[in-house]
């Protein structure tokens, strides 16, 4: 009797992750419906045991760093598990990497972050690389000659792994190099120096604090040039087929991320090309910045939906004090605080990437700062309230959520943490009136159909100081995520997530939204299908 196993939940396997009634809604509304059969595909494959499996092996044998051969020859190469690759190659073979930038049809970012969202739920720390190799293209254009030589390879939809000739190859990943140990986020403290070779390149000097992914054939790289911080291109080989000086010193012993390799490599004479104008680095770089960080706002959305997915099937299996954890009003209703903090998570993604496609460029500079700011604050929250409503079942690794839970504060950090993303609202606010502009007029129509968002909205018209900087990121954010939820998730849940995060009506924890919520529903439309 002792070695009977009853009410446990099943595992959550073999399942369609893409069926998200939220995200789908939100992919056909910004124009990719066309992308649709090509999700729930990925979708199926990212419920399986098998990527389940390559994500836990991914982890659990991390990247290894081997600086010499057996002769002593500097190498400077990260060895990975086989699972890694197997999660990199659906990744770039589905065309969450560079793919979109060479894709005429509308709607292409969308479908494009949509799979990255889906696919991540899987495994996170391989999005590093796949987020980069995205958001270089827009600023190595700043450079034609390189951008016509990369860019191509870069949209590939091959994964070819080796420090080969960059032009030889399949494909390519792109990594970027900007924080310094005795500046992190204030990359205008960089020491690195660029010095110019008289041939068309540059030879950088100087030693990076945290570059990810140095098995990438690519790098945006800051150094101080004469005129300037400015932007380099630093390939891991050269186009003759030797090796560029790019000494790895060592890999980051992190509290997440485990599979993905940060490393600390260290420039001596190490061969580079100019991207943008000298003295401009800050300028060209920040566009490959703001498309991660449009990747850290869906990664985050990604992770809380995974967690979610994760609450939901366990309290609708297993039973304790005579009935089903689901149907017990109060466990109910810290599922669907939480099942509303993804879906405003995910729409807010998903708009931020048709805005790309549209080229809403005034409306991107504020948004994605404050989806930055906000949504990847919500995951670590998320994720621990769904590791709770596991128990001890969601506190051991077998379970996946501490995997997930270590995950969750990277986005956070990740090109720019809270404060950095909270100044740049502030700087963008006062400089660039017509973001904000266009900000108020993504919000303002929604604004007619809920007094409370009517009151937020009427709220952001204040001019902001510093101190009072991550209130008013805070209170964008969620008049940005109301306006979604009101246009477009069901009427109880809009009301719910308006009354808890813009009426007053909510507590200091989840599971305290207003009576009348209609938690049930809620519930259930997130449950994983």
């Amino acid at each position: 009797m002792t070695h009977e196993v009853f009410n446990q939940a099943p595992l959550l396997v073999d399942y369609d992750v893409a069926a998200d009634v939220g995200l789908l809604g939100a992919v056909e509304r910004e124009g990719a419906s066309w992308a649709v059969g090509d999700l729930h595909r990925l979708g199926k494959l990212a419920g399986t045991a098998e990527a389940q499996r390559w994500a836990e092996e991914a982890n659990r044998y991390e990247p290894r760093l081997l600086t010499h051969d057996r002769y002593g020859h500097r190498v400077d190469e990260v060895e990975f598990h086989p699972s890694w690759h197997r999660l990199m190659e659906v990744a770039v073979g589905e065309g969450l990497a560079g793919a979109p930038w060479a894709d005429t049809r509308e709607g292409a970012h969308v479908a494009r972050a949509a799979g990255l969202y889906l696919w991540s739920q899987v495994e996170a720390g391989h999005s590093c690389p796949i987020s980069m190799t995205y958001a270089v293209v827009p600023a190595l254009r700043h450079a034609p000659d390189l951008a016509a030589a990369y860019e191509p390879l870069l949209t590939a939809k091959a994964y070819d792994f080796g420090l080969r000739t960059p032009t030889a190859k399949k494909g390519l990943l792109a990594g970027m190099g900007m924080t310094e140990k005795q500046g992190g986020s204030d990359v205008r403290a960089n020491t690195t120096r660029a010095t110019e070779a008289g041939d068309g390149t540059w030879r950088l000097r100087g030693h990076k604090w945290f570059t990810s992914a140095p098995m990438c054939d690519l790098f945006l790289v800051l150094a101080q040039a004469p005129q300037g911080l400015s932007c380099f291109l630093v390939p891991r080989v050269l186009p003759d087929g030797a090796r560029n000086t790019f000494r790895i010193q060592r890999l980051k012993d992190k509290l997440g991320n485990r599979s993905n390799a940060s490393s600390e490599p260290e420039f001596d004479d190490t061969v580079a090309w100019l991207v943008g104008a000298e003295g401009q680095g800050v300028r060209t770089i920040i566009e490959m910045v703001a498309m991660t960080r449009l990747d850290c706002v869906t990664g985050s959305a990604s992770g809380m939906r995974a967690a979610l997915n994760q609450a939901v099937h366990h309290a609708r299996h297993r039973s304790a004090f005579g009935g089903v954890l689901a149907d017990k009003p109060v466990m109910r209703n810290v599922l669907a605080d939480l099942a509303l903090e993804s879906e405003a998570a995910t729409l807010l993604a998903m708009r931020l990437a048709g805005a790309v496609d549209r080229g809403e460029q005034a409306f991107q500079r504020l948004a994605v700062a404050v989806g930055k700011f906000w949504v990847c604050k919500r995951q670590p929250a998320v994720v621990g309230e769904a590791l709770e409503c596991l128990g001890g079942n969601g506190y051991v690794e077998d379970s996946g959520l501490p995997r997930l839970y270590r995950d969750a504060p990277l986005n956070s950090i990740w090109e720019g943490s809270g404060n950095v993303q909270a100044l740049d609202i502030l700087r963008t606010l006062h400089r660039e009136p017509d973001s904000l502009e266009a900000f108020l007029a993504e919000v303002t129509p929604a604004a007619q159909a809920d007094r409370r968002l009517a009151g937020a909205v009427s709220g952001l018209k204040e001019a902001p100081d510093e101190q009072g900087a991550r209130r008013t990121a805070e209170r964008m954010a969620l008049v940005l995520q109301a306006s979604l939820m009101v246009r477009y998730a069901p009427a109880a849940a809009a009301d719910a997530f308006c009354a808890s995060r813009l009426g007053g009506e909510w507590g200091h924890t989840f599971g305290t939204l207003p009576a009348g919520a209609g938690t049930a529903a809620i519930v259930e439309r997130a449950a994983p299908a």
